[in-house]
């Protein structure tokens, strides 16, 4: 059965910061992960995982590793543009 689209999962844990900052990681992230929907097959299901550097890190820098990450999984053309105003620095 199909949802209409791919879905993600986030995981952001108490190593990341306090609940502040995790709220603030977990909502770049999904901001990142709602420019790559139309990217991705349907059917596929990720799990992100927040690291503690996730923190401090740029948006447009958890976009690169989030689309590399994809990349190496062969889900995302590692060629594509990334578009304009889908990662604010």
């Amino acid at each position: 059965m199909s949802v209409g689209g791919p879905r993600f999962g986030l995981v952001v844990s108490k190593a990341v910061g306090p609940a502040v900052i995790r709220h603030r990681v977990a909502r770049r992230l999904r901001h990142i992960c709602a420019g790559l929907v139309e990217a991705l097959p349907s059917e596929t299901d990720i799990v992100l995982r927040a690291l503690p550097g996730a923190a401090t890190a740029e948006s447009r820098e958890l976009d690169k590793q989030v689309r590399s990450g994809l990349a190496r999984l062969g889900l995302l053309d590692p060629a594509a543009p990334v578009p304009s105003g889908s990662a604010r620095a």
